[in-house]
């Protein structure tokens, strides 16, 4: 393991999950819950999202990624992990903020699932009408 001092955390956030993001620098290995992206991920579409601030940025293979990740589904702990290693890059080269901003990857989405109603079938549906 790297110094304390070359490691660099970030928080990510979508929905309910929660993803708490290591980067230090090295070869470009990213790691979720202990296991390789690939496995934790098989969706490429996941992985496409998770790697998209690196390639934005043009930064791939200049750090390691250790992702701590829980809550939510697999899409919102996808799009979480992509948050924590956007603000992580931040972090680690301010003069990246333009081109994150840019490309949406700063800010953190705030949609949540809205809560169910008393007498109503979900949170806006409501029980069929009958007028006798």
């Amino acid at each position: 393991m790297a110094d304390r001092k070359n490691v660099i955390w970030a928080t990510g956030r979508r929905k309910t999950a929660v993803a708490r993001v290591r980067m230090l620098p090295g070869s470009g290995t990213v790691t979720v819950n202990e296991r390789k992206l690939e496995d934790y991920f098989p969706r490429d579409t996941s992985r496409m999202r998770i790697m998209e601030p690196f390639e934005v940025t043009e930064t791939r293979e200049q750090y390691d990624v250790l992702v701590s990740v829980a809550g939510g589904g697999v899409s919102a702990q996808a799009d979480a992990v992509r948050h924590g290693i956007s603000r992580a890059l931040l972090e680690a080269v301010e003069t990246l903020r333009p081109t994150l901003r840019k490309n949406g990857m700063l800010t953190r989405d705030p949609r949540e699932v809205e809560r169910k109603k008393y007498g109503h079938h979900k949170a806006r549906k409501r029980p069929q009408y009958s007028k006798r």
